[in-house]
């Protein structure tokens, strides 16, 4: 079993959330105590900063198991872990980011309300990304099976096979080939039927029009819920469905809960200004849905050969790279004319 930072240095943690906990202060509570619309140098200056942040962490994960036991090679081996699963985060999240643009377009929902969606959007992710990343690595070390073939006194494989990890490759090569080319098919969808919005429902009548930034308003002496909370919970429960993809793929990257944990959430809290960025330069990720489906394929093949052949972190932090790369090359020397249409409302 891969040694914890958790066990290293407990303080880590503590570190990582302060500063998590500071930033998110600063976004919602200093710099974007109004609601207004985001520009692009905005945009720009803080997807910036939260990539620099990550980075920044990268490099004490090297740090820390530098001077530990695990000397220079393991320390390399962390390090491009971090790297491998937020860029693959990062990479997946941008997909996710596509739908945002639909949903906030099929509820109209004013541009400068865009950010304050999205913040509320991520504090719910920071919870649920927990949930599934420490269960699934607690479910991942349960379910080698060796050991259940020793409890049944049935003789061991000569390979280290998961139950679970080879369900997530086999799963994650269906999932890129079904989504190779199928980036349209949101576009049809009915956003005020999905499961976010029949919840809001469910326990309040919705007003028709937005209030401000609020989420509840009354009208005629009546509660009702906004617009505004329910682009919330479908947006909580589009991430919740977008992190079936993304959290079995961390998985083939590394088995430490921390380090899945604190690339992901560092991935996901750049994703508002990504967005907006996003938003305005679409024809540059025109394509990226072609190399997401590859890029899931490729993690579900590697999860599946894993107990017969290792790829190591750095190949696959390169290969993850370079199918990005390549697909925004793609992306700009081929762009649709129709992406910017996207966008329009």
């Amino acid at each position: 079993m891969e040694q914890s930072i958790l066990q290293l240095h407990p303080g880590l943690i503590w570190g990582f959330g302060l500063t998590v906990i500071i930033m998110l202060l600063l976004d919602l509570g200093v710099f974007n105590k109004k609601s207004h619309i985001v520009s692009s140098k905005e945009a720009t200056i803080w997807t910036v900063v939260w990539i620099s942040l990550a980075m920044i962490f990268s490099g004490v994960v090297y740090y820390v198991f530098n001077q530990d036991a695990g000397g220079h090679a393991t320390a390399i081996e962390k390090f491009t872990q971090f790297q491998a699963a937020y860029w693959i985060e990062k990479a997946l999240s941008v997909d996710n980011l596509f739908v945002f643009i639909l949903v906030f377009s099929y509820f109209k929902v004013p541009r400068e309300l865009h950010h304050k969606v999205l913040f509320w959007g991520i504090l719910g992710a920071l919870l649920f990304r927990a949930i599934f990343i420490f269960a699934g690595v607690g479910l991942i070390n349960l379910t080698y099976l060796n050991p259940i073939l020793d409890f049944f006194g049935v003789t061991a494989l000569p390979w280290n096979i998961n139950l679970v990890l080879t369900a997530f490759g086999l799963f994650l090569i269906f999932a890129g080939i079904k989504s190779w080319g199928s980036g349209d098919d949101d576009e049809d969808e009915d956003f005020s039927e999905t499961a976010g919005a029949r919840l809001v429902k469910k326990f309040w009548k919705v007003s028709d029009n937005y209030d401000q930034g609020k989420f509840f308003t009354v009208q005629n002496g009546t509660k009702l819920a906004t617009p505004l909370l329910v682009v919330v919970a479908v947006i909580e429960f589009t991430d919740v469905l977008f992190a079936v993809d993304s959290i079995p793929a961390i998985f083939a990257i590394s088995k430490d809960p921390f380090i899945l944990y604190t690339s992901n959430i560092f991935a996901i809290l750049g994703l508002r200004s990504l967005y907006f960025l996003l938003s305005n330069f679409i024809h540059m990720f025109s394509k990226l849905p072609y190399g997401l489906s590859v890029i899931l394929t490729f993690i579900g093949v590697k999860m599946i050969i894993s107990p017969w052949y290792h790829i190591p972190s750095p190949v696959s932090l390169g290969i993850v790279g370079g199918i990005l790369i390549l697909s925004v090359l793609v992306s700009i020397l081929f762009p649709e004319k129709e992406a910017d249409e996207k966008i329009s409302a």
